[in-house]
């Protein structure tokens, strides 16, 4: 019976040994894994920044904008294609996510994000203001998102904004939205006040 014991305490013991080789050998395989994973990611990145070489400077805010209208704190998560939540758009750091202090004036929206690019969206270049629940990967429950849709050179943006209040979020598309009609409808009362002439013709 005694000898019985001794062997099954000679197993229990046996079985607490570790082969640490094995063991190393799996967390450096690991890390290695991460490390290329996160090498591609990089690689990726770059490589969409270079297609998106062609995009201008982005415009920063003029000396003078204005008295503000809205303020809003939170967050930035990131700037698309317009109408192509998951084409992310990296060039000039608008890939970067961000806290965010947006400001609302009668000349544009000003961006500013500490730690990060800052930059300001003229008001004739704004198009319009939605609410969503996606950009760039990021989704959030339904009208969790506020989107500005602004032109940028020959390109058409979405940038997504998150508010920390988000009841926020309403005001700043009704307003920009109202800026926008404003601004249109302004473009075309001055396109039919122009004079016209017969001088090309007559020529």
């Amino acid at each position: 019976m005694s000898a019985v014991l001794i062997n099954l305490a000679a197993e229990q013991k046996s079985a607490d040994v570790t082969d640490w080789a094995a063991r190393i050998g799996w967390v450096v395989g690991l890390l290695l894994f991460i490390a290329f994973v996160y090498w591609l990611m990089r690689q990726g990145w770059k490589w969409r920044g270079s297609l998106q070489s062609d995009l201008p400077e982005l415009p920063q805010a003029p000396q003078a904008p204005g008295e503000a209208t809205l303020r809003l704190s939170g967050r930035y998560h990131g700037s698309t294609t317009a109408g192509q939540w998951l084409d992310r758009i990296v060039a000039h750091g608008l890939g970067v996510r961000s806290r965010v202090e947006l400001t609302l004036t009668d000349a544009g929206v000003d961006v500013v994000r500490p730690g990060a690019t800052d930059f300001f969206v003229p008001a004739g270049q704004l198009r319009a203001a939605r609410l969503d629940k996606g950009i760039a990967g990021k989704v959030l429950a339904e009208g969790g998102l506020l989107i500005l849709t602004w032109q940028h050179g020959d390109r058409l943006l979405d940038s997504g904004f998150r508010s920390d209040r988000a009841a926020e979020h309403t005001a700043w598309v009704d307003a920009v939205n109202l800026m926008n009609q404003a601004i249109t409808t302004n473009d075309a009362t001055t396109t039919d006040d122009a004079p016209l002439t017969t001088e090309g013709t007559a020529r």
